[in-house]
């Protein structure tokens, strides 16, 4: 994602020229010598080579989801232990020492990984007030007996902010199931817990930090006697939780497919795993070549996903938020009777041809982790509303080495809160600029423009007098930016309010 190409707001684009590099190198490929109707040996380790690098590229493409959860699950528990007691809460806010795909340092956050393979079907206990999604390893919302709801729980759960007693089934279950709980029944045994709890005064954070402490978890036949549960604090300790992308990515991979149900994938693609070497209860070591075509089949997967997740067109449908603004979402045009929009599910399904929209599902996953239809609300006041920008008004990626301005209307519609958080352009994590946190929002008090409008600047130095509307962003590093709404109200719900795109300002112009 280092460099964004130009798109014009309607995200189509003039024809791009293949360079002769490329040309020449898939026409070595084509043209690889056969004798008597047959590859020599040379054209046969060469095609064999490409055949795996191949199937690992789209292999690791196909499986960003579970590459992203893992990437989370064991950089979790390097630092702060495994164990359904072990719930890791980001005390004091997530600053950008948590490497993680776009976290939000305007809430709690509390994460939690989870193996019903190894401990049998689960209990979490929420207490009131709490959001909190469950989602499989594939991040998909698990559906919850009943059909209405998927993976919420607490306020847009069926305990409407209640709390209650929520049972986590693993798949193919056929036990009984107890009365007096909420049943979700997971696609896959391994089960993602995210937990978000909100702030009024970033001066008190005791408060949410409290509520999440209030959870449980433990084995449905322990009765609640359970091991004690344990709260580490994630604030400010230097934790790797992005998605590997080097030939690791495919033994967590293989440690994943292990402890897993057949249906984690589709016969087919268990078929493709297998042709890596990935088998459940197999064994899994690649030699040094094949370990080498791994690392770099990782790489240009990871890399491929960057040129996906800045596109604003996908599979054939705009991203644009906004005709006439460069803001992007996946989810953006979303009804209350059809949360993601008319062409696709929370699964990444085409209602039009039944299949994944990998590209867009791709896009996401780059950009983002974990989706519920709670947190996606078409209702007014409820859920909440992203949009992402990365260029400028005049279609340039966003640079440090330039000053912006953000222009937010008067009464920024967020019943909640909003906030504008700077990203790495490269890996999607939090800026690490210096300040900290790499966000700016409604909890801050940022001044406002005699017409109630509210300016975010962003540039390597404040201008002066604008220190608290200020995001720091260092020289020579690309970066994107994302605009959350939480609580959105009907004026960001029917669009007839805006932001104003990422402006690029003269200096002269900002510091006088």
């Amino acid at each position: 994602m280092a460099t964004v190409p130009k798109t014009p707001p309607s995200g189509k684009k003039g024809p791009t020229p293949i360079s002769a590099g490329i040309v020449s190198r898939f026409d070595e490929l084509a043209n690889l010598p056969f004798v008597e109707n047959r590859p020599t040996d040379a054209t046969a380790q060469t095609l064999r080579d490409e055949m795996l690098f191949q199937r690992a590229t789209q292999t690791y493409l196909w499986a960003l989801p579970l590459i992203n959860t893992l990437g989370m699950k064991l950089g979790s528990e390097a630092i702060f232990g495994a164990g359904y007691n072990v719930l890791p809460i980001w005390k004091k806010r997530l600053d950008a020492k948590t490497l993680i795909t776009t976290p939000n340092s305007d809430v709690i956050y509390s994460m939690s990984y989870v193996d019903l393979d190894e401990d049998g079907p689960l209990v979490f206990e929420a207490p009131p007030h709490l959001q909190g999604i469950l989602l499989d390893f594939w991040q998909r919302p698990i559906p919850f007996d009943g059909g209405e709801y998927f993976g919420d729980v607490g306020i847009f759960g069926p305990d409407e902010g209640r709390g209650g007693k929520f049972v986590i089934l693993p798949p193919g279950y056929k036990g009984p199931v107890p009365s007096g709980h909420y049943v979700y029944r997971s696609g896959t045994n391994n089960v993602f817990v995210f937990l978000r709890a909100f702030f009024n005064d970033p001066k008190d954070l005791d408060p949410p930090v409290s509520l999440i402490q209030q959870s449980k978890i433990y084995p449905l036949y322990s009765k609640g006697a359970g091991k004690p549960m344990t709260f580490p604090d994630g604030s400010g300790v230097p934790t790797n939780m992005l998605p590997r992308n080097d030939a690791t990515a495919f033994d967590q991979l293989k440690a994943l497919i292990d402890t897993e149900h057949s249906s984690i994938a589709s016969p087919d693609w268990l078929g493709m795993l297998a042709t890596l070497g990935i088998v459940k209860g197999q064994p899994f070591n690649p030699d040094a070549k094949t370990r080498a075509i791994l690392d770099s089949a990782a790489k240009t997967g990871y890399k491929m996903s960057r040129v996906i997740s800045s596109q604003s067109n996908v599979s054939g449908r705009s991203f644009l938020v906004y005709p006439d603004r460069h803001w992007l979402n996946p989810i953006a045009d979303g009804t209350p009777m059809n949360i993601t929009g008319s062409f696709r599910d929370t699964n990444w399904t085409r209602r039009d041809g039944g299949y994944i929209d990998l590209n867009a599902r791709i896009w996401f996953f780059t950009d983002y982790y974990s989706i519920s239809p709670g947190m996606i609300s078409q209702t007014p006041g409820k859920g909440a509303r992203y949009a992402i920008a990365f260029v400028d008004s005049e279609e340039n990626p966003l640079t440090g080495d330039n000053n912006y301005r953000i222009n937010l209307p008067p009464n920024v519609p967020a019943a909640n809160f909003w906030s504008v958080t700077a990203y790495e352009a490269e890996n999607a994590s939090g800026l690490a600029n210096g300040q900290p946190y790499p966000s700016l929002g409604s909890h801050d008090k940022p001044a406002q423009n005699p017409d109630g409008s509210t300016d975010i600047y962003l540039g390597i130095k404040a201008p002066e007098g604008k220190q608290a509307n200020w995001i720091a962003t260092p020289a020579g590093r690309g970066y994107f930016v994302i605009l959350r709404l939480y609580g959105p109200t009907e004026a960001a719900i029917n669009k007839t309010w805006k932001p104003g795109d990422v402006e690029k300002i003269q200096a002269a112009k900002v510091y006088g």
